[in-house]
């Protein structure tokens, strides 16, 4: 088996909220909204959003009742600590932070090389959601 991702869905405190952020990031990220979908499946407690890409599905998807009034901590075991989507090269790592800027994401870190994660071609920017999940774009690209 080779390993690709087929879907990622991750947990939201507000489905309503992280949607009208999700609707805004993703397309930046390749994704076409024309292909996202909701639905309610009540036996699971669960609102969920759907988008999909060729490469693979992110979903975000409401939290079992028990749990709507916990906190999120990314170093919580179990916990996503975060996403990193892969740009071509260090433009379109540029690129997409400015078009997160013009979103208001909150970045964490400005594009930058990270010679601590890697000393010659790792450059990337770190932003979170609404909700506070870390995400990453970054490329490896030696050519960049």
């Amino acid at each position: 088996m080779e390993p690709h991702i087929d879907h990622i869905e991750i947990t939201v405190n507000d489905i309503d909220k992280a949607k009208a952020f999700y609707d805004k990031l993703l397309p930046i990220l390749g994704f076409d909204l024309a292909h996202s979908s909701k639905a309610v499946i009540e036996d699971h407690e669960k609102h969920v959003v759907s988008y999909e890409h060729p490469r693979f599905g992110f979903a975000i998807t409401s939290p079992l009742n028990a749990f709507k009034d916990e906190t999120m901590n990314r170093r919580k075991p179990g916990s996503l600590h975060h996403l990193a989507f892969r740009a071509d090269s260090r433009d379109e790592v540029n690129s997409i932070f400015e078009k997160l800027k013009s979103i208001g994401v909150h970045i964490l870190s400005e594009p930058r090389h990270y010679p601590e994660y890697s000393p010659e071609h790792y450059y990337a920017l770190f932003f979170k959601d609404d909700e506070g999940i870390k995400y990453e774009i970054v490329t490896t690209n030696p050519n960049y």
